[in-house]
This record gives structure tokens, sequence and C-alpha cells, in this order.
């Protein structure tokens, strides 16, 4: 299921709600990365630059990952992490495509660890629209396992 499937039909049926654009980003996010790693981040916040959108989520590391961490492991998280993000690229950047209607000419994430933030970078074909909302914050509204 290439765009993400309920994730995608999510957000739309929050577009017609009147949320905006970041928000449905944020929820977007949080849901694709709960869906596709069992575990989202506890929050995400989307900012939208000229042609860029930033997703800075916070938490979300799986008790695996976080095990690997504690026997100092962190490389390994990290390269698990990007082997992962290399082959979920077509589904992320599809349901970002269908979210915001722009193309998404590349895409990137990275993990830091201490805060634990993961960052998710696209690069669109154009800039967002003037009167846009620049920002907004989403939080996991299932508490944690």
């Amino acid at each position: 299921m290439p765009g993400g499937g309920n994730v995608l039909a999510v957000a739309k049926q929050r577009a017609s709600d009147g949320e905006t654009l970041a928000m449905q980003l944020s929820n977007a996010m949080v849901k694709a990365q709960k869906q596709y790693f069992g575990k989202g981040p506890l929050r995400a916040k989307s900012y939208l630059v000229d042609d860029l959108l930033f997703i800075v989520m916070r938490g979300g590391m799986t008790r695996a990952e976080e095990t690997m961490i504690e026997f100092d492991q962190a490389d390994k998280v990290r390269e698990f992490r990007q082997s992962f993000e290399n082959e979920m690229t077509e589904r992320l950047t599809t349901m970002i495509e269908d979210i915001t209607g722009r193309k998404v000419l590349t895409y990137q994430s990275q993990i830091l660890f201490d805060p634990e933030i993961v960052i998710e970078m696209f690069v669109f074909d154009k800039a967002i629209d003037a009167g846009a909302p620049v920002s907004a914050e989403a939080t996991d509204q299932d508490p944690p396992d």
C-alpha cells in the first residue's frame, strides 16, 4: 500500500474538518510511524519553510532500540533506522505528496539520541503558499505500552 492507506484517509478527513496543513502532516506522520514501526513518537511538530518540510518527532524509540542504546549500540540503531527509512521512502513521500499536493524531490531522515529526536526532511518542487500556517504539533493519543 504505497501511500499509507488508512493514514492518508484520516489526513483527508481531518482536512475536511478544517485542520491546518501542518497539523495534518504532524498527525499523519505520527500515525505512519505507529503503523510501520509499531510505536509512534510522543510528539511531532511540522515546520513548512519555503520549499522545505521538517517533521521533528520526540520519543518513540522501540523497546529493542532502547535496549540496544543501553548496550552502547547507537550506531546499529541508526543503521537500522536509516535502512528502514530508505525502504519507506516511497510510502512516506507519497503520503506527504497526497496531503500537500506538492511533488517531493528528495527525502532524508535522521535520528538523534540525546535528546531522543527524529527529523524527517522533505524538499518540494515549489514553496508553500504564503498564507499557510508554518508549524503545528501533534501528540500520540494512545498511552505508551
